[in-house]
């Protein structure tokens, strides 16, 4: 079957789940009902890039695709528009933004293409539009900080090095603890975050990534702990803190972690 062939089975296929006849739960799905699926399998394709495991990947993008063209399909019963739109609109979009490969326009290395990037796109902004009115409001938030702040750097707007982001962190660290009420110290610990992302972003490390690592590797370890508790009959509630630190040091060494 040739690749053409294959997309139009696909295609043909939700076109049937969505026709008379076809599947209740996908006939009644609208753009917002399946917001949560969309997020959802976004995250699924995450967990198995982390994995490793590329068949895996394979099987999740999948279940992402069918996300994208149901949308479509939803979109085309309606006469908005169809799967073919969506590609020629990619496919346009990419060779625009893309001079330095679809046009004469030279480029040193991959930070002068994103500062290229920005200015294309600043062209296609309406007048009195922000660089930052595109940051989808339900991102992730650490997500959002890094992406702000990478945004704005591409016009300038940055430290001239590291360590005056690091003085920054220091500088909000002090601020929490000298802020006179709860609501302060809520402002300060976010202002603390956005500094501590600005560092990520210096580092080259996404946050997001960063701390969704940080929590399954606690997880793993917690685990670890209430397993070593099962087998040695302990209740872990009842154990001291010092005890609770035992057991949280034999746990990173039995799951192999730093």
């Amino acid at each position: 079957m040739s690749q053409e062939d294959k997309f139009t089975t696909f295609r043909g296929i939700i076109a049937r789940l969505r026709a008379p006849g076809g599947c209740p739960w996908d006939r009644k799905q609208t753009h917002s009902s399946l917001k949560p699926h969309l997020i959802e399998e976004s995250y699924e394709v995450l967990d198995a890039i982390d994995s490793g495991d590329s068949q895996k990947l394979c099987e999740e993008l999948g279940d992402l695709l069918f996300q994208i063209m149901l949308h479509s399909q939803i979109a085309s019963e309606a006469n908005e528009f169809d799967i073919e739109d969506v590609l020629r609109g990619i496919s346009d979009k990419l060779i625009r933004r893309h001079p330095h490969v679809f046009g004469d326009t030279d480029v040193k290395d991959a930070h002068e293409v994103m500062v290229n990037w920005e200015q294309l796109k600043r062209r296609e902004r309406e007048d009195g539009e922000s660089m930052l009115d595109g940051i989808p409001s339900q991102m992730p938030s650490l997500s959002a900080s890094q992406s702000i702040q990478r945004k704005v750097s591409r016009v300038g707007f940055d430290w001239d090095d590291v360590e005056g982001v690091l003085e920054k962190v220091g500088e909000e660290t002090k601020e929490i603890l000298d802020a006179p009420d709860h609501e302060g110290k809520v402002e300060e610990f976010g202002d603390l975050l956005f500094a501590l992302v600005n560092f990520a972003r210096w580092m080259d490390i996404n946050a997001e990534d960063a701390l969704r690592q940080a929590n399954k590797k606690f997880i793993l370890r917690f685990k670890y702990m209430e397993s070593l508790c099962r087998e040695r009959g302990l209740s872990l509630n009842s154990l001291s803190l010092d005890g609770m630190e035992d057991l949280w040091n034999e746990s990173k060494r039995g799951t192999g972690d730093r």
